[in-house]
C-alpha cells in the first residue's frame, strides 16, 4: 500500500542514524517532519553537554533533506519521568536501565503524543529494530544488524506505540548507514556515536551522582570469610560484577599464594549495614545464577508468552541470547531459569525475552 503523502515526525538527535531514517522516509514519499527533543538541561553550559552542537547538526542535515524541523522541550517530564526513577534505584542499591524507561515514557510517549497533536500520521526513530504487524497484532523485532539490535531498549512499548512507529533503520548495517549519509552529503555520515546514559554524556559517573545522592563510606568485605579487606565510597558507586574502581590493596603480586592475584568482583550489597561484598576471580560460584525473578512486567502483545516454554533472554544489553524456560507467571513477577548459569544477573537491570527475532517484553530483575 502507498504511504506518500502520510505525514511521519522523525525524532532528530544529531546523529547519523535519525538523520538517514529521515532521508529514507523522505525518499519513500512520506511529508517528513524532524523534531528535536530536549530532554536535560540542568547543566548546559559545561563542557559534557551536546546537546547545542546536537542541535546544529540537526538543522544542517534537515537542510540538505529539505524538512522542516520542530525543537520541543521535555525536560520537566524527562526529570519527573525518567531522572526522578533513576535516583530512587540508586538509592535503593540497584543498577537501573534509564535508556528503557526513556524510551517507553519520553521518545514514545511524550514525543508520540505531540506528534499526534500536530496532525501526523506516526512517528519513527533511528533506533535498530523492526515493527510489523502479525496475526491482528504489532510485534516488535530485532534489527538484521544484530550488534547494532536496540530491541532491548524498547521491550516496553506497547500496541498502541507500534500501530504509530516506524524503524527505517531495520534492514541496514551501520555501514550501508553511514555510507547513505555520505553518499547525501550529509556531515554527520562519520559522526561519533554517543555512548554512556544521555543525561551524563562524558562526564565522570560518580562525580554525576554525587551532586544529587549523599556518598555514605562503609566497609569492603570478603564474601567468603567477611573479613574486611577495604573501604567503598558508597554503594550506589558499584554494581554486582563490577571489577574496576575497588581500590583493594594487598600484598605484591609475588608475596600472594597461589590463586590470590585474581582480580576482585562485587558480589553483593548490605544496604542496611552499608556493606559491599566481593569475591575473587571471574568464575566465582556467587557470581552466577540459573535462575532469576522478574517484576515489572511489561509484555509486547499486552499478554504475557506461555509458561514453561522455552525462549531466550538476555539479562543485559550486550549479553548473548542464553535459553531459558518461564516458570510461574503472574501480573506482578515472572520467574526464569537458564539453561546455562548467567553471570552477574544484577538488580535493577532489565531482563528481556525473545522467541526467535521477535522481542516479546520483559521486566526487571529483582
Amino acid at each position: 500500500m502507498s504511504e506518500q503523502g502520510k505525514t511521519i515526525v522523525v525524532g532528530l538527535s544529531g546523529g547519523v542514524d535519525s538523520s538517514v531514517a529521515a532521508l529514507l522516509l523522505k525518499r519513500q514519499g512520506y511529508h517528513v517532519i524532524g523534531m528535536f527533543m530536549k530532554n536535560w538541561e540542568d547543566d548546559d553550559s559545561e563542557e559534557y553537554c551536546a546537546s547545542r552542537q546536537d542541535l546544529i547538526d540537526v538543522m544542517s542535515v534537515a537542510d540538505v533533506i529539505g524538512i522542516d524541523v520542530e525543537v520541543v522541550n521535555f525536560a520537566a517530564e524527562y526529570r519527573e519521568r525518567v531522572f526522578a526513577e533513576f535516583l530512587r534505584e540508586y538509592q535503593a542499591g540497584r543498577t537501573p536501565n534509564p535508556d528503557v524507561l526513556c524510551n517507553a515514557e519520553i521518545k514514545f510517549k511524550a514525543f508520540l503524543d505531540h506528534a499526534l497533536k500536530l496532525g501526523a500520521d506516526g512517528i519513527a526513530t533511528g533506533h535498530y529494530a523492526g515493527v510489523r504487524e502479525f496475526d491482528g497484532r504489532f510485534q516488535l523485532l530485532k534489527a538484521e544488524d544484530g550488534t547494532k539490535d536496540q530491541s532491548y531498549f524498547l521491550y516496553r512499548l506497547n500496541q498502541a506505540q507500534l500501530a504509530k512507529t516506524r524503524f527505517p533503520l531495520e534492514k541496514l548495517y551501520k555501514r550501508e548507514v553511514r555510507q547513505i549519509a555520505a553518499e547525501a552529503g550529509l556531515h554527520v555520515a562519520a559522526k561519533k556515536d554517543s555512548t554512556g546514559i544521555c543525561f551524563i554524556g562524558e562526564r565522570p559517573f560518580k562525580a554525576f551522582l554525587s551532586r544529587y545522592l549523599p556518598p555514605k563510606k562503609g566497609e569492603i568485605r570478603r564474601l567468603d570469610d567477611d573479613k574486611v579487606v577495604g573501604e567503598h565510597d558508597g554503594l550506589m558507586y558499584h554494581t554486582l560484577g563490577q571489577r574496576k574502581g575497588l581500590h583493594i590493596g594487598g600484598l605484591r603480586e609475588t608475596e600472594k599464594p597461589a590463586g590470590e592475584h585474581d582480580a576482585w568482583f562485587v558480589a553483593g550489597k548490605d544496604m542496611e549495614k552499608n556493606i559491599l561484598y566481593v569475591v575473587q576471580g571471574h568464575a566465582h560460584p556467587a557470581l552466577l545464577r540459573d535462575v532469576l525473578t522478574a517484576e515489572q512486567l511489561t509484555w509486547v502483545a499486552g499478554v504475557p508468552p506461555r509458561p514453561h516454554w522455552v525462549y531466550t533472554a538476555k539479562p543485559r544489553y550486550r549479553s548473548e541470547d542464553a535459553p531459558c524456560e518461564i516458570g510461574r507467571v503472574t501480573e506482578a513477577s515472572c520467574d526464569l531459569r537458564f539453561a546455562q548459569p548467567q553471570w552477574a544477573l544484577t538488580p535493577g537491570q532489565s531482563v528481556v525475552l525473545y522467541e526467535s527475532r521477535v522481542c516479546l517484553g520483559g521486566g526487571v530483575i529483582r
